[in-house]
């Protein structure tokens, strides 16, 4: 869905899509498809790159706020399309901080001894709770999943720190109200458009502003690492002034960031996956480098991690 195809849908131009967010188009999911298939593409391509089965995995967790439904879960769902019969599964909800959330919940099960090999993936369909009437909102979201295999490395190797933090006085500020138990699914609710995404941009971007440049350099401090140890930088792809924001605390040149929110827009918990996976496909992902991912959502919640490669 290009940002044309947004002009004949709400009052919006291209220009000025590209100007505030620095988004160009975004993947939208057939109607056939759901966010368990989305993220049975990404974790098939994964296992694949990690030469691991999916008899192998111990456990699997899916970051999203879009499951196919409210219960089974996702990864349950995930878990019978992948014949991954050994492993435990359960859903993560941070909205779009929830794959650092998901890395930090199992790096630590796997350091404890508690499993092997697990699988994490940050997978959405937003386009299913996005306000296509509403061209404040419309312009940002698009559906996608990203995954990884975590396991044991060599010393040295794999996550160093992880800052993860929320705000619960700001919930108000991006939601969905309709068809939780505050506000079970009606006519009225239906008809009120709650079951769509609700944000109040402008504070929503003065708090990711903030939290995105802080949080990296917590886990950088939690790490012994200095801004200047960092390779690549792989933030939440939200909007691209955030970013440049987060580039400038961070005295990163650009050409050390991972920028991909132009093709996708915001795909939430599946956003860093995605750009990870093309920063390696890309060759711009070397053995020992330092990596660190950034991201902030609703909640509100955010996280980051430092990693060696």
């Amino acid at each position: 869905m290009t940002n044309r195809d947004l002009e004949s849908m709400v009052e919006t131009s291209d220009e000025w899509i590209v100007t505030r967010t620095g988004i160009r188009e975004r993947r939208i999911a057939s109607a056939e498809e759901a966010t368990s298939d989305l993220a049975y593409e990404a974790a098939e391509r994964a296992l694949a790159d990690a030469g691991v089965s999916a008899e192998e995995l111990d456990l699997i967790v899916v970051a999203t706020i879009t499951p196919d439904m409210f219960f089974p879960s996702t990864a349950c769902l995930l878990q019978e399309k992948l014949g991954a019969k050994q492993a435990a599964a359960f859903d993560l909800s941070a909205a779009c901080s929830g794959f650092i959330y998901g890395l930090a919940t199992v790096s630590s099960m796997i350091a404890s001894g508690m499993y092997e090999r697990a699988l994490v993936v940050g997978a959405e369909c937003l386009s299913r709770v996005t306000d296509y009437t509403d061209r404040n909102t419309c312009i940002l979201f698009g559906d996608g999943a990203g995954a990884v295999v975590l396991g044991r490395v060599p010393e040295g190797r794999g996550f160093r720190s992880f800052e993860l933090g929320a705000d619960g006085a700001g919930g108000e500020l991006l939601k969905i109200c309709g068809g939780g138990s505050r506000l079970p699914a009606t006519a009225e609710s239906v008809a009120g458009r709650r079951h769509f995404i609700e944000m109040a941009g402008s504070e929503v971007f003065k708090f990711a502003v903030r939290i995105m440049g802080s949080a990296a350099e917590e886990a950088l401090r939690k790490a012994g690492m200095d801004k200047s140890d960092i390779d690549l930088l792989v933030p939440h792809q939200a909007n691209i002034r955030i970013i440049q924001s987060a580039l400038n605390r961070l005295d990163l040149p650009e050409e050390k960031c991972m920028i991909n929110l132009d093709r996708y827009g915001n795909v939430s918990a599946a956003s860093i996956p995605i750009a990870l996976a093309e920063a390696v496909e890309e060759g711009r992902v070397k053995e020992g480098d330092r990596i660190v991912m950034v991201g902030f959502g609703g909640g509100l919640t955010w996280g980051a991690c430092t990693l060696v490669w």
